[in-house]
C-alpha cells in the first residue's frame, strides 16, 4: 500500500458515544452509543475519567500502531452533546474528518449499524447539537438500528425505553460488531469500513 493512499484514509481520532448522564438511562436505546463506547474502551483496557474542560467522561490512548485515540461520553445530556465535542476538537486541533460519532438511530431496524462520512442530523437531537456547534456535518458517524417505534409507543418513551429481552440478545452481537468496525477503521480507514460493515447484521 502506497504511502500517498495512506495518508487521505479517514482515521479517526476522537471517537464519542452519544448518551444520556443519569443512572436512570441506562441501558435504553438512546443510550446505546455510551454502551459502545464502553465496550471499545474496554476492548483497547482504557479507562474512563471526568474531564470537566470537556464537560464529559474521557480517556486516550495509543492503540493502533502509534496512533494517539481520544474516547469522549459527553455528560451535557444529549440535546447539547455539541458543547462536550467543540471542546475536545478546539483543544486538540482536531479535522472534521477525524471526529466520529456513535448513536442509535430509530431509522435502522436491530442489529444492523451504518457508517457514513457525513449527512444531516436525521432528528437525532444529540447530532444536531454536534452539526452546530462544529459548523458542519461533514464528519464520519456509526449509527445503530433501535427500530422503529410501535404504534402504541411514542418517540419519546421508545428511545428513552429498554431493548426486549430478544432485542437485547441481538445487542450482545452488535456491540461486538460495533468494536470490530471502529477497531479496524484505525488502520484501514472509514470508507474500508463502509464496504465491509453497511450490509452486515447481527441478526442469524
Amino acid at each position: 500500500m502506497s504511502k500517498s493512499f495512506l495518508s487521505s484514509l479517514i482515521i479517526p481520532r476522537l471517537i464519542i458515544g452519544l448518551g444520556n448522564c443519569e443512572a436512570k438511562y441506562d441501558e435504553t436505546r438512546h443510550n446505546i452509543g455510551f454502551e459502545a463506547l464502553d465496550a471499545l474502551a474496554k476492548t483497547w483496557q482504557l479507562s474512563f475519567t471526568e474531564n470537566r474542560r470537556f464537560q464529559g467522561l474521557f480517556t486516550e490512548g495509543m492503540v493502533k500502531e502509534n496512533q494517539k485515540v481520544y474516547l469522549l461520553k459527553p455528560l451535557t445530556y444529549m440535546n447539547r452533546s455539541g458543547q462536550s465535542v467543540r471542546a475536545v476538537s478546539d483543544w486538540y486541533k482536531l479535522s472534521l474528518a477525524s471526529i466520529l460519532v456513535v448513536y442509535d438511530d430509530m431509522n435502522l431496524p436491530v442489529g444492523r449499524i451504518r457508517i457514513r462520512l457525513g449527512g444531516s442530523a436525521g432528528g437525532h437531537n444529540g447530532m444536531k447539537s454536534i452539526i452546530s456547534y462544529l459548523g458542519s456535518q461533514d464528519f464520519p458517524r456509526l449509527r445503530i438500528g433501535i427500530g422503529e417505534s410501535h404504534l402504541s409507543k411514542g418517540t419519546i418513551s421508545h428511545v428513552l425505553g429498554k431493548f426486549t429481552p430478544d432485542e437485547k440478545k441481538v445487542m450482545e452481537k452488535v456491540l461486538p460488531l460495533v468494536v470490530n468496525a471502529l477497531d479496524m477503521s484505525l488502520k484501514e480507514g472509514v470508507e474500508k469500513v463502509m464496504s465491509l460493515y453497511n450490509n452486515r447484521t447481527a441478526i442469524k
